[in-house]
This record gives C-alpha cells, structure tokens and sequence, in this order.
C-alpha cells in the first residue's frame, strides 16, 4: 500500500449503512463453484487495488467462511478477508472497490466491509496485523481438517434455521460459543 507518514484515527462507532436488514437463513450443501467465484472476486478485488497504485504482491485475499469449507452446508455468500496496511487509508482500497462494483456495508473500528449488490460476496477489510485475520484462518483451516467440528458447526447452524433474524449480525452472534469452543480446540491441536 501507499506508505503514509502517520496514521490517521480510526472510526470510532459502528455505521451499519443502510440499517439492519431482516434475513432469511438458508442452508445449501456445499457447492463445488464457490471456490471459483472466490477466485472470481480474488481477481476483481486485486485489479480494483492494482489500478489504484497498491502494491498486491503482499497482500493477503483468503477466502473464508462456510463456503471455504469443502463438506460444509453454507449460505451461498462467498466471504473473503483483505488484509491491507492502514484501514484508516480508505482511499487506498475503499474508494477502489467501490469503483468495482461494491458496495459499503459496514465502517467500524479496525473492520470495513463491502458486498456485491446481489448480497452473494462479502468482503470483510481489516488492518494486516488485525488477530481478526488469524482467526477466520485458524477457524476455516481446523474445519477443513476435524469433521467432528466441522459436523458440530453445521448441527449448531441448521438448529438455528428456525428462528427468525432481524439481522445477519444477530444470526452470526448465536454461533459465537460454538466457534470459540471450536477455536480453542483448533489452537490446542496447534500446540498454542
């Protein structure tokens, strides 16, 4: 990324833009095709950013979530993590997506996001050395490799099908204990 002298201050509250939105969840089976439109959005993602002088080389696009797991039922919405140099230098990486085709979701502290119109691909941007991004590899890597949890995570979703979400976040909240006490056994299986 463009080196910047010093660091501006980051948002400081969550701007959900547009509001909470009513979800419906849907569960598919994993689909073979979700690790093509994530090399899809991968190239999009890195041209946007080339375009605007950022140096791609070294930056970290890994496809995470449910649909990064091979066997794991999912909503069909790709989600991928950007790691970039300074989250507070939007118009490094912001403005460029924005360009491509994406639109803003969520600005808040240390996190961005940005999705497709159709609401299939989320883009969650976060700072390089964010623990943020540890964990979404630490969490889609163990599920890759334990089909216990990988079994577990499923239950623990389709258990809360039934319910009704008045936004994504509420739904991704319920998961929260699971994918903790999923984390914690990943790490010990990493000696950490």
């Amino acid at each position: 990324m463009k080196h910047r002298e010093q660091r501006r201050p980051d948002v400081t509250a969550l701007d959900l833009v547009g509001g909470p939105e009513r979800v419906e969840i849907h569960l598919h089976s994993y689909d073979d095709g979700w690790p093509g439109s994530y090399l899809e959005h991968r190239s999009r993602i890195r041209a946007a950013l080339t375009a605007s002088g950022v140096d791609v080389e070294h930056l970290l696009i890994e496809h995470i979530g449910s649909t990064s797991v091979p066997g794991l039922a999912a909503k069909p919405i790709i989600d991928i993590v950007v790691a970039v140099d300074d989250i507070t230098a939007e118009e490094d990486y912001l403005e460029p997506l924005l360009t491509a085709g994406y639109e803003l979701r969520v600005r808040e502290p240390r996190h961005r996001l940005v999705r497709t119109p159709a609401r299939d691909v989320h883009v969650h941007l976060y700072d390089r050395d964010d623990p943020a991004v540890t964990e979404y590899l630490l969490l889609r890597d163990h599920l890759r490799t334990d089909a216990g949890d990988r079994a577990l995570y499923e239950s623990t979703k389709r258990a809360l099908l039934d319910k009704k979400w008045d936004d994504m976040n509420d739904y991704a909240d319920a998961k929260s204990d699971v994918i903790l006490a999923i984390k914690a056994r990943a790490r010990a299986a990493l000696g950490r």
